[in-house]
């Protein structure tokens, strides 16, 4: 198994028991909080923080953590290789009462997300990026995901028909949706948090474009995802979209899974 598969598991189990206690504080009915900006926060965006913090602190001490509830983005690690976090991404759909958040895990290396885990804890649904991308499901009763069920992940090429493509359910915005426009459409499908990258990973779409703004901790695991399932990310220059930016904001990108192009 390659390095990046042992990592991409590692990052699996944890989000798993992270995953567990998000769970908990959603069965609580706990009311979310407010950051500073305004964005919302919960005690499961903080309890999870906590428990991946831990246990990669446990399992890679060497290694830079980035998290986005305990991150400024004043500060900028310096190192080539780091992990970014996002403890509970979609934290609006939590709040709402939907099923499509996730928790993140990725570990960047020059710039570049090689390994990634995204867990969809309501959804009992687990993907990995590695050497290849997998998908499997996590019965929440179990301490940890069985891994001997675990299917291999590969993005498909765009049909003649047009394209489908899976848009952000909360952050749709006018050059998103200008992009759009340009296209010849087949099908067009909202989705929460970096499940829209695993969308296209496993095949059921074909690209993510996004004009909006994020911050790194929200795209690095579900971009790792859809690399190992042979698929690519670009900026609005044609570039691949890059981590470890200054304020760890990312410009517009379109993800693919196999562009027209290729």
């Amino acid at each position: 198994m390659e390095d990046s598969d042992r990592l991409a598991r590692l990052f699996g189990l944890i989000a798993v028991r992270a995953g567990a206690s998000i769970m908990e504080v959603r069965a609580s009915g706990r009311v979310a909080q407010s950051k500073s900006d305004g964005s919302p926060v919960t005690q499961a965006d903080l309890q999870a923080d906590e428990i991946i913090r831990a246990c990669l602190r446990r399992n890679l001490p060497h290694l830079p953590v980035i998290t986005e509830e305990t991150c400024s983005s004043a500060v900028r690690v310096k190192a080539g290789r780091f992990v970014l976090v996002d403890p509970l991404d979609g934290t609006k759909e939590f709040v709402q009462g939907s099923t499509e958040f996730t928790v993140n895990i990725a570990l960047v290396e020059s710039g570049i997300p090689l390994a990634g885990a995204v867990y969809a804890p309501a959804l009992g649904e687990l993907y990995l990026g590695g050497a290849c991308a997998y998908k499997l499901r996590v019965n929440n009763r179990q301490a940890a995901p069985d891994f001997s069920d675990i299917q291999v992940l590969k993005a498909r090429s765009p049909p003649h028909q047009g394209l489908r493509i899976v848009t952000s359910r909360s952050h749709l915005d006018l050059a998103t949706q200008e992009w759009i426009d340009r296209h010849r459409v087949c099908d067009l499908k909202p989705a929460g948090s970096s499940l829209k990258f695993c969308i296209i990973a496993e095949g059921e779409a074909d690209v993510y474009p996004r004009f909006a703004p994020t911050m790194e901790w929200d795209t690095a695991a579900g971009h790792a995802v859809l690399l190992a399932a042979g698929g690519v990310v670009n900026g609005a220059d044609g570039k691949a979209l890059r981590y470890g930016k200054p304020g760890y904001l990312n410009p517009a990108f379109v993800a693919w899974g196999r562009s027209p192009s290729r």
